[in-house]
């Protein structure tokens, strides 16, 4: 048995304006975001038909694909954490101890667990599913009525539970383990060394970080896209001028162009300076300001909200929710001619298909955070307190904002107010159902404050992330120029699809990028079952199966 491959030369520019990066990496990448960016700005009707057929091809044929990749992640995770043969790996030498205390870690992974889309969606996935779900399309509860709320809450948390907390999971734990057990970089093709071994160091590694950093783009995209129209909904919430909305076509309102830009201007800015001064005082002074406000906000709910009813929803929609979770893993409805098989078609592909292509398609970005917090830990602490810990994070957020608004809707004080509002605007209504207009206006800024910060930690930490895989596993500092063409390429993209289809354009563009992404996800998983069968028979056979940095291992 031989020892692990501990090497892989990814070649870098030692010069010029690419110094320090993989040109080819990098200069793919630029490509590929500049071409969709030029191509929604200068033909927006045409890039909006395309991406519609394209999104429509997607959700009919891989529809399967996204389900039963999610699934696989879940089941891997739960038995690699499970075995002790591989529960008990260190992501690190033998012996190593972890990196953070456990304070800290569970601290952080609290971070990642909460952000725009707990500002977004614990009000308005409630909901919407409230109004519309799965046993709602199949007539087995009746919308907005109390014996909806328990599914509404089941496929709540089946969305941000331990499923897509698997999948951030899986590409954590590929990217910590061979960075950390062999020396390798700390990069997306590195997970992928058990199959494709050295050469990964060509043309098949360039693919698999330039495919990484395009799901990244977009990915994020579509969270700065859910951010920027929740911004711009706050900001005429607090009366700053009419000019920010306009009407939708549907009775609605939307953000307008100029809102759009406004909004960029300020989040990308302020992410672009905080990027290029690095992990600085700007960075973790607004960190600990979202953290505070997030903290506020919830404690706000947790007190003055429908406490009893959040309660009730939090406990019984967990149980609920896990005795579920095996049958709804597996769950795939196909238009099969009916209405009824249209309408639970076309609300999977809305909803958990979305889903399922949001999260593998940040997961680069997720994955490399929970990996760089995690060295020291074992294979079992990693799995388990990356899947555990934001879960009930994100089921509390859920439980105590959503379920005040479910109650506020139940008992007749909303009068239809949250319900119907677009889901950017939600959080707002229910704020000004339980409060006077006076405390409605400073809890509105509070959101608008707390979501700035969020807005604009997480473009900062994408554009980090982004220059690091470009950078091949480095991420120390990067050059000025490719911080601000990453800011600005992230404005661009947001923007351009916001103006040619809104949200929509946006959500069916991360569906189709995060589909090549996928496949290297699902090959990260089997690198994984390979890499720990082998290293549980070198332990067996008394062979190292970690690099020591001082003193590295040949290759296999």
């Amino acid at each position: 048995m031989k020892p692990p491959l501990g090497e892989l030369d990814i070649p870098v520019s030692e010069s010029g304006f690419y110094a320090g990066f993989s040109k080819n990496v990098a200069v793919g990448a630029k490509l590929l975001v500049t071409a969709l960016i030029v191509w929604a700005v200068a033909f927006p009707e045409s890039a909006s038909s395309a991406l519609g057929s394209l999104n429509t091809l997607i959700l009919g044929v891989f529809n399967y694909w996204y389900i039963y990749a999610v699934a696989f992640f879940l089941i891997l995770c739960l038995v690699l954490a499970l075995l002790p043969v591989s529960g008990r790996l260190r992501l690190g030498l033998d012996g190593e101890k972890p990196e953070f205390s456990n304070f800290s870690w569970f601290s952080m992974m609290f971070s990642a667990g909460i952000g725009i889309g707990m500002l977004t969606f614990a009000t308005a996935e409630p909901i919407y599913h409230f109004q519309n779900n799965p046993n709602v399309i199949m007539g087995e509860v009746a919308g907005t009525s109390a014996e909806a709320v328990r599914s509404a809450y089941i496929w709540s948390f089946a969305h941000w539970g331990l499923s897509a907390w698997g999948a951030y999971a899986i590409a954590g734990l590929a990217f910590a383990y061979f960075s950390y057990r062999r020396n390798l970089p700390l990069t997306v093709r590195t997970a992928l060394i058990p199959l494709f071994g050295k050469s990964l160091s060509g043309p098949l590694g360039h693919l698999v970080d330039i495919v990484s950093v395009v799901a990244i783009v977009l990915g994020i995209a579509q969270t700065l896209g859910f951010g920027v129209e929740q911004f711009v909904a706050g900001l005429a919430r607090v009366g700053v001028g009419d000019w920010l909305l306009v009407a939708d076509g549907n009775g609605g309102q939307k953000a307008s162009f100029a809102a759009i830009l406004f909004a960029l201007l300020v989040i990308v800015g302020a992410s672009t300076l905080s990027a290029l001064s690095g992990v600085g005082r700007g960075i973790k002074w607004l960190s600990n300001l979202n953290m505070g406000l997030s903290f506020f906000l919830l404690a706000f709910f947790l007190i003055f909200g429908s406490t009893m009813f959040a309660l009730e929803v939090f406990f019984v929609g967990i149980w609920d929710y896990l005795l579920a979770l095996p049958e709804i893993s597996f769950t795939v409805w196909s238009d099969d001619g009916t209405e009824k098989g249209a309408a639970l078609a076309g609300w999977q592909g809305g909803w958990t298909v979305f889903y399922w292509a949001w999260w593998i398609a940040v997961t680069p970005f997720v994955g490399l955070f929970l990996a760089r917090i995690s060295r020291g830990r074992t294979v079992r602490e990693f799995i388990l307190g990356a899947m555990i810990i934001p879960s009930i994070m994100c089921f509390i957020w859920f439980a105590f904002i959503g379920g005040t608004a479910i109650d506020l809707e139940l008992s007749g004080a909303a009068e239809n107010a949250i319900l119907g509002v677009g889901i950017s605007d939600q959080l707002y209504a229910t704020l000004a159902v339980l409060l006077s207009d006076g405390l409605t206006w400073v809890f509105s800024v509070i959101v608008v404050v707390l979501l700035l910060t969020y807005l604009v930690t997480s473009a900062d930490s994408a554009v980090l992330i982004i220059n690091t895989i470009n950078a091949a596993g480095d991420d120390g500092p990067k050059a000025r120029p490719h911080i601000i063409f990453w800011g600005i390429a992230l404005a661009l993209v947001v923007g351009a699809l916001l103006v040619v289809g809104g949200l929509k354009a946006i959500q069916t563009a991360m569906v189709i990028a995060a589909l090549p992404f996928s496949f290297a996800m699902v090959l990260m998983g089997f690198a994984l079952i390979k890499a720990i069968i082998n290293d549980s028979r070198r332990n067996a056979a008394g062979v190292a199966s970690t690099v020591d940095d001082e003193d590295p291992l040949p290759a296999e």
